[in-house]
C-alpha cells in the first residue's frame, strides 16, 4: 500500500472571489498618531498593500509555480503532514530536509529548490546535489489545522523522523530556521544516529542580563543590546503562547488582519531600511500570506507556541523569561549567521548547547534568508555539508 497520497495545489475560483471581496470590503481601523510602525502596522501602508493584493498578485502564477515540483500527504500521528519530496538526478545525493517556521510555509524554500537539486545547472558540481524533502509542519498551510492538542515541536520532530523512514532515507542532513530550528534540534537529539549535519540560520542562545559575561567582545556586546531593543516585538509570542485561540477568530476572519500580523514580523526581522518589501519579493511574501489564508491555519500555526510553552516552557513569556536549558546537540551543527536575524548568536554561547563545526557571518540578510538572500544561504548549505564527511551518509 503506497504510504503517501499525492497533492497539487488546486483553489477553486470560487475561493479566490471570496478573499478578493472580503479584501475590498475591509473595515479599517483609525491610523494610529504613533510613528510609522512604533506601534504597529501602519494603516496607509497596508491599505497600499492590499490595493496591490487584489489588483496586481497572481495567485495563478505561484501556485503553477508550487504544482511544478512533486508533493504528496502522508497521515502521521494522526494528523495531515503535506510536503515536496524532489529528487535528484545525481542518485547519490545527500538527502536533506528544509524546515520552515513561522509565519511561514513550504513555500518560503522555493528560490532554494532547484540550486540544490541541480547544482550542475548552477555552474557547481554534481558532488553537491541534494534530494529534498520540504515538509510543511502539521497546523500549517497545506498540512491543514490539527484536530489534537500536543502538537509541540518535539512530537514535529518525531512526525519528520516518521516520514524520513517511510521515504527510506536512513540517514540525512537538516537545515532550518525559527521552529525550523528548534524542530531540528530535537531530531538531532532524538535521532542522533540519522542526522549527518545539522545547519541552522537561527540559533537562539538566550541569557539573562546577570548571567552576561563580563568580558564580552564590543561585537558581542552589540549582539546583545541589539537584541534586547527588539524585546517589545515579542508580544506575538506572548498571546501565541497562552492565547493562539483568541487571534485564530481575527486572522481566520480578515484576510487583511492575517496580512498584517504577517507582515509585521517582516518588518521587524528582515534586512531593510523601512519597509518589509525592500527586503523579500512582495509576491513571494503575499504567496505565503494567501497560503496561510486558503487553508485557514493563521491560528492554528500559532498553536506551536502555545504547545510547546505548555510541554517545555518555550518559548520564553514575560512570565518565565528563560528559554529551556537545552541538551547538548552532539550532531555536528553549522550556522549562517544571518546580520538582521532577530536572533543573532554569539558562537562561544552556541556552542554550550550545539556541537558547532562551522561558522560564516553573513553580510546581508535576516530571519528568511531563503527569501531575502537565497544564493548566500545555498552556498552556505553547500559549504557545511560539503566539509562533513561523505561516508557517513
Amino acid at each position: 500500500m503506497n504510504p503517501f497520497e499525492n497533492f497539487k495545489v488546486e483553489v477553486p475560483d470560487s475561493d479566490l472571489a471570496a478573499l478578493k471581496q472580503r479584501l475590498e470590503n475591509t473595515r479599517w481601523p483609525t491610523e494610529s498618531p504613533d510613528p510609522e510602525w512604533i506601534s504597529g502596522v501602519p494603516v496607509a501602508y497596508l491599505r497600499e498593500l492590499v490595493d496591490y493584493w487584489v489588483t496586481s498578485y497572481d495567485w495563478r502564477k505561484w501556485e503553477e509555480r508550487l504544482n511544478a515540483f512533486p508533493q504528496f500527504t502522508a497521515k502521521i500521528d494522526g494528523e495531515n503532514v503535506h510536503f515536496m519530496h524532489i529528487r535528484s538526478q545525481e542518485d547519490d545525493a545527500m538527502p536533506l530536509v528544509l524546515i520552515h517556521g513561522w509565519p511561514s510555509t513550504s513555500a518560503e524554500f522555493l528560490d532554494l529548490i532547484d540550486p540544490l537539486v541541480n547544482p550542475t545547472r548552477h555552474g557547481r558540481d554534481r558532488s553537491e546535489a541534494f534530494h529534498l524533502v520540504i515538509p510543511t509542519l502539521p497546523g500549517f498551510g497545506f498540512s491543514g489545522p490539527v484536530s489534537q492538542a500536543g502538537w509541540d515541536g518535539t512530537r514535529m520532530a518525531h512526525a519528520i523522523a516518521e516520514l524520513m523512514h517511510r521515504l527510506e532515507y536512513q540517514r540525512y542532513g537538516v537545515q532550518g530556521g525559527d521552529w525550523g530550528e528548534y524542530v531540528g534540534r530535537e531530531l538531532a537529539l532524538a535521532y542522533p544516529e540519522r542526522i549527518v549535519g545539522l545547519h541552522l540560520n537561527t540559533l537562539y542562545t538566550v541569557r539573562l542580563p546577570s548571567e552576561i559575561p563580563a568580558d564580552l567582545a564590543p561585537h558581542e556586546r552589540a549582539i546583545f543590546e541589539w537584541r534586547a531593543s527588539a524585546v517589545p516585538s515579542r508580544g506575538y509570542a506572548e498571546l501565541q503562547s497562552t492565547r493562539p485561540q483568541t487571534i485564530a477568530f481575527a486572522v481566520a476572519d480578515s484576510p487583511a488582519g492575517q496580512l498584517a500580523w504577517i507582515i509585521e514580523k517582516f518588518k521587524e526581522w528582515t534586512d531593510n531600511s523601512g519597509e518589509p518589501d525592500e527586503a523579500v519579493n512582495i509576491d513571494h511574501l503575499l504567496t505565503n500570506v494567501t497560503i496561510y489564508w486558503l487553508t485557514n491555519t493563521g491560528g492554528s500555526s500559532g498553536r506551536i507556541y502555545y504547545e510547546t510553552n505548555k510541554s517545555s516552557g518555550w518559548p520564553a513569556t514575560a512570565k518565565s523569561p528563560r528559554y529551556k536549558i537545552f541538551d547538548r546537540v552532539l550532531v555536528p551543527t553549522g550556522v549562517a549567521n544571518f546580520p538582521a536575524e532577530n536572533s543573532r548568536s554569539i558562537r562561544r554561547f552556541a556552542a554550550e548547547t550545539y556541537n558547532v563545526v562551522h561558522w560564516s557571518e553573513m553580510t546581508r540578510g535576516g530571519h528568511f534568508p531563503a527569501m531575502e538572500a537565497a544564493g548566500d544561504l545555498v552556498a552556505d548549505i553547500r559549504t557545511f555539508f560539503s566539509g562533513l564527511n561523505s561516508s557517513s551518509v
